[in-house]
């Protein structure tokens, strides 16, 4: 599903949906109702192996609260995907050998 089309079936606007998707705007809980509708599944999918109180233990806090992480997540999504694909991945690589 397309985020135009998840847009569409939730009723808002495409740019909404990517700025969830990035983490700019959060998700209310009635949005979250909204889209666990449109997509055909239950609101605990999102939240599945989860436990209450739980918190990754590499992270505190809420990481996009940091604006170096925020301007991180921007520029990263301002880039072509491919790109963004060989970031991610350089990322991922340098993370795995901390």
């Amino acid at each position: 599903m397309t985020q135009q089309q998840l847009a569409d079936k939730v009723g808002i606007k495409f740019q909404q949906i990517q700025k969830y998707e990035t983490g700019m705007n959060r998700v209310s809980a009635s949005r979250l109702w909204d889209i666990a509708r449109a997509v055909d599944v239950p609101v605990s999918f999102f939240f599945e192996g989860l436990h209450e109180g739980d918190v990754p233990e590499n992270i505190a806090g809420d990481i996009l609260a940091d604006k170096e992480a925020l301007q991180l997540v921007r520029a990263y999504y301002t880039m072509p995907v491919a790109q963004r694909r060989q970031i991610f991945e350089l990322a991922r690589v340098l993370s795995d050998a901390a």
